[in-house]
């Protein structure tokens, strides 16, 4: 009883270490060595392990090819998304500044006719003193020669 169990148990390892494993690591290849009557066997198998280690490769380069290409797409559009928005970013810095260079030259034009309308109201409030200078002398005089009119009328009463 006891040889059998043993046996059961060498068939369970046997069985453990040629049985993928759930999380079979696909770069490990099998290199047990088979009983000497099975070399055909071992070598086809062999064979099939190496066909499909080769066939897992290609199957997670295809997945990094198409990730990649997936990635390349994504950041391409995110590149055009970019470029989209600092162009309408451009436009608009370019709208702002065209319409404070408007508003700057209507602010210009404003402040020299304003200047200009103090020129004027300064040279006419000149004339007008110059006038009124004149008008306070004429009175002054017309004032002395009322003065000497009186005086005169005065001596001949």
């Amino acid at each position: 009883m006891a040889f059998r169990a043993n046996q059961q148990l060498r068939e369970d390892i046997w069985d453990y270490r040629t049985a993928p494993s759930p999380r079979a690591d696909e770069n490990v290849v099998n290199f047990a060595r088979p009983a000497a009557r099975d070399y055909g066997t071992s070598a086809l198998g062999l064979v099939q392990q190496a066909a499909e280690l080769f066939e897992t490769i290609e199957n997670k380069a295809r997945e990094t090819e198409a990730r990649a290409q997936s990635m390349c797409k994504t950041a391409a559009e995110k590149l055009r998304l970019a470029e989209s928005q600092r162009d309408a970013s451009e436009r608009a810095r370019r709208d702002v500044v065209n319409e404070f260079n408007r508003k700057l030259e209507e602010v210009s034009r404003t402040l020299q006719q304003a200047q200009k309308r103090i020129v004027a109201a300064e040279d006419h409030a000149l004339a007008a003193e110059f006038r009124a200078q004149s008008a306070e002398a004429q009175v002054n005089k017309a004032n002395r020669d009322l003065a000497a009119v009186e005086e005169a009328i005065k001596r001949l009463l």
